[in-house]
């Protein structure tokens, strides 16, 4: 059973996971700051405390990481803020999760690994939730919104895959942010003349940067060693019902019966894959 402390950083972390769903909206919705100004905030502030973490507590340069891991992680965040600026934090959150975990599953299905019959349950239930979410109706999310936040889920999926084994998680992690701040630059040069700041949009985006990423990753991936594999990927489940519940409190988003219906088939499904995955090893 998992320690006092384990658990403790372990939800510390999914409260700041959720968190990049509520600043973000809250900061899109009810500030004037622009998509890409707040995107590039993030990114550098992000990079800022992770560099300082590894600099001032690990006794490393931050040096790690890659450019195209640093272009799938300023991918995920330009298409997380892009989408957001039509989605519900509840809607986000959870295409969000969906499209990271499927992604990690095809990578799976490509490189051999096979499904179990409760697996192939799952998938199919997860599949059908994500179809019945999109499908057209008055409660469905705007396409495009959608389609970026799929985008983006996909890039955190690629990013997540690249840096299994890549060394140490946080200075990987730190050396892929700072190589992502030119990315978000260029991206907020592009639109000069719609770049919009005000003093609550970038306090938001600090936030986002600096605690729910920066400090949410580096306590991750303090605590990811001492969880099981399986562990690890199903307490994520909850990120997508903390996201919605802070959209609700902070944002007087409704809760639909398509999003409730949906959520259960493809968190459910998701947890099926995950659960049900042969066990490794002898």
């Amino acid at each position: 059973m998992p320690s006092a402390r384990t658990l403790l950083l372990t939800t510390l972390t999914m409260l700041a996971f959720a968190g990049n769903s509520v600043l973000c909206r809250i900061a899109l919705r009810e500030t004037g700051i622009d998509a890409a100004s707040f995107t590039t905030i993030r990114l550098v502030s992000g990079a800022v405390v992770l560099w300082l973490i590894v600099r001032f507590f690990r006794r490393a340069q931050a040096g790690g990481g890659s450019w195209l891991s640093a272009l799938m992680l300023f991918a995920y965040a330009a298409g997380f803020s892009f989408a957001y600026l039509s989605l519900t934090t509840a809607t986000g959150a959870l295409l969000l999760f969906g499209a990271v975990q499927a992604t990690m599953i095809c990578w799976g299905l490509w490189r051999g690994e096979r499904f179990g019959a409760w697996q192939l349950v799952g998938l199919a239930l997860a599949v059908g939730g994500l179809v019945g979410l999109l499908m057209p109706g008055l409660s469905a999310p705007p396409l495009a919104g959608a389609a970026l936040m799929l985008m983006a889920g996909a890039a955190w999926g690629v990013y997540s895959i690249r840096g299994k084994g890549a060394g140490d998680a946080t200075c990987v992690t730190a050396g892929n942010f700072l190589r992502a701040v030119p990315f978000a630059v260029v991206l907020s040069l592009l639109p000069l003349a719609e770049a919009r700041l005000d003093a609550a949009g970038v306090a938001y985006a600090l936030a986002s940067g600096a605690i729910t990423s920066g400090l949410g990753y580096a306590i991750w991936y303090t605590v990811l060693p001492a969880l099981k594999a399986t562990s690890a990927a199903t307490v994520q489940l909850s990120v997508p019902v903390i996201a919605a519940l802070g959209g609700i409190v902070f944002l007087g988003e409704a809760m639909t019966l398509r999003f409730a219906l949906a959520s259960v088939a493809i968190l459910g499904g998701i947890a099926l894959v995950i659960l049900r995955a042969p066990s490794r090893g002898g």
